[in-house]
């Protein structure tokens, strides 16, 4: 199996409906922070990545057909190199919006890591994306940093990949541009939503206290 769908989008940008969406379309199963938190093979290969040691894609995603959010997300160019014949599906929201859920979620995990507890091998898997993720994609915590962080990935998907190989897409846009990008029939039913706040949270126990 290889994967058939690369994720570029950043986490808070729909990904997680959209991997419902891909794996109810028959591109499952497929890759996610959630993998990673629950799939006893994945952590091994990205601390080797975070390590700077070189990784084999192909055994990182063996068993999955595509890719969205997170840690996936901030190797897209790697994966669009590694796996040529993958679409890639580049999910993207308004700045403002983005960051708006972003700092509610991810950015305030980082910023109060310390006080939740994790159990040991949760803790081990978000020390590795702490390297992966703030300090080499991001660069920090704060609302500059980040914003900045977004628009350059965004910009620079929308440079690098062709135009018929990328389609921009929310899941506000619905089940229709995406089925005619990865050219299967679009199904009956709404397009699924998920991972709203209180969503995210229950991941680690609930939302921390501070503000």
């Amino acid at each position: 199996m290889s994967l058939k769908v690369i994720g570029s989008g950043f986490g808070r940008t729909g990904t997680m409906s959209t991997k419902i969406a891909l794996e109810q379309l028959g591109f499952g199963p497929c890759h996610h922070m959630v993998e990673v938190m629950g799939n006893p093979a994945q952590p091994a290969h990205w601390q080797a990545h975070a390590a700077g040691e070189e990784v084999d894609w192909a055994e990182v995603f063996a068993g999955y057909q595509a890719q969205v959010d997170f840690p996936g997300a901030a190797v897209w160019h790697e994966l669009s190199i590694a796996f040529p014949e993958a679409k890639v599906i580049h999910t993207e929201r308004p700045v403002e919006d983005w960051w708006q859920s972003y700092s509610a979620t991810i950015n305030k995990f980082w910023r109060h890591r310390g006080q939740i507890d994790l159990p040991p091998p949760i803790a081990a898997i978000f020390e590795t994306m702490d390297q992966i993720l703030v300090q080499d994609l991001v660069g920090g915590t704060d609302r500059d940093a980040a914003i900045a962080a977004y628009r350059r990935n965004n910009e620079k998907v929308r440079d690098t990949i062709p135009a018929d190989r990328l389609l921009v897409f929310t899941p506000a846009d619905g089940w229709e541009p995406l089925c005619r990008f990865l050219g299967v029939p679009v199904p009956s039913g709404n397009f699924p939503r998920s991972n709203a706040r209180a969503e995210f949270w229950a991941l680690f126990g609930g939302e921390p206290a501070t503000a």
